[in-house]
């Protein structure tokens, strides 16, 4: 005898002269209890696979006789544990088969798929703001029919299959006793009722396809790759679901002279060398117009300055960015007679250039500026 392996008329809880219904009734009760789709404490499945194999040789005269005589080992050649009991593929299909199919629920509202369009904007555009026109084709509730799906006059009718709960009983029979199989009916699928003369429009779907001019605001300070949602703008849901949404997606042109850094934008402004050693009082662009900016003398290419409040709306809350200017000495590359006289001469007055004194400085500017390296 197998001493690993619990009786099996202990597993059951029943005596060894129980009657075959009072195995079947402690199988069913158990199996029950222990199924593990409904029990997921550790160890219930363990017990499942115990209660089936103890069962499938009760439950059988002849290997049941061989099990009284001989214990576990009479047992062994039937024996084969859970997954070749009765010919069952796995937990569901036993727990289904004891215990009845799942409930088919009659099919109601759906809502429409969402649609997804794309934009492109300029520059101003998505700084400041802009409303526009989209065309796009949809589905939409059939004109006809107004989404019933029969031809106007006509009615549909209620299901005689499943005489119009959209679901089919069937009820079977076996050693552990009745139980009832539910499916979805076949012939108006689950809905209960049947088209006996669709819309001539839309051949009974209840939606057709429309062209449509749809207005979108979209909201200062967007930025590449936003997306709006205009809420129920996309297709029509089925029996009376509500419509999906639809997203614009929105591609941002680049610009000429700006960039943009999150809610600054960036502009990169050409001094001669006259205005930057004297310094001189500018006109700018940004994207409300020109604007005055003050250059002090001896400027260096590099230097950034700030004009406050020309950058982009934040797109959440109040307020925006800057505009940076960042100055750039430009070397003239050809010069005239008078030009050059001019630039001798003050190259004279100036004498040769001189390593600055904060030379160790500097380079340990750039040196950090590249992470640290020596």
């Amino acid at each position: 005898m197998n001493d690993t392996k619990r009786d099996y008329y202990e597993v059951l809880g029943v005596p060894r002269d129980a009657t075959e219904e009072d195995i079947k009734k402690a199988f069913r009760r158990l199996a029950f209890k222990f199924h593990p789709d409904r029990n997921r404490d550790h160890g219930a499945e363990q017990r499942f696979k115990e209660i089936n194999e103890a069962y499938e040789v009760l439950c059988d005269a002849d290997k049941r006789a061989s099990y009284d005589r001989y214990g576990h080992a009479g047992a062994q050649p039937f024996g084969r544990g859970f997954e070749g009991f009765s010919g069952f593929g796995g937990f569901g299909d036993i727990f289904d088969t004891f215990f009845g199919g799942a409930t088919v629920r009659r099919q109601g509202p759906q809502r429409g798929s969402d649609l997804h369009y794309k934009a492109t904007l300029a520059f101003e555009e998505a700084v400041f703001g802009v409303e526009r026109e989209l065309e796009i084709v949809r589905e939409e509730v059939c004109s006809h029919c107004q989404g019933v799906r029969a031809e106007p006059g006509t009615e549909a009718t209620r299901c005689t299959n499943c005489n119009g709960t959209g679901e089919v009983r069937r009820a079977q029979y076996s050693v552990f006793g009745q139980f009832v199989n539910v499916t979805m009916c076949d012939r108006c699928h689950g809905e209960g009722r049947v088209i006996a003369t669709p819309c001539t429009r839309c051949s009974g779907v209840g939606r057709e396809r429309r062209a449509r001019r749809i207005s979108v605001n979209i909201p200062a300070g967007v930025d590449d790759g936003s997306q709006v949602r205009l809420s129920n703008e996309g297709n029509a849901g089925l029996r009376d679901g509500p419509a999906g949404n639809l997203y614009v997606s929105l591609r941002v042109k680049e610009h000429k002279i700006f960039r943009r850094d999150g809610n600054d934008i960036l502009y990169e402004l050409p001094v001669n060398f006259a205005q930057a050693a004297l310094g001189d009082e500018l006109e700018v662009p940004t994207v409300d117009g020109p604007a005055t900016l003050r250059i002090p003398a001896g400027v260096q290419t590099g230097r950034v300055f700030q004009v406050k409040g020309k950058g982009v709306p934040y797109l959440r809350g109040s307020g925006r960015g800057d505009q940076l200017v960042r100055v750039r000495v430009v070397t003239p590359e050809t010069l005239d007679e008078d030009q050059k006289r001019l630039f001798e001469e003050l190259a004279g007055s100036l004498g040769k250039a001189r390593h600055p004194r904060e030379d160790k400085k500097f380079f340990d500017r750039i040196r950090d500026a590249f992470g640290g390296a020596a």
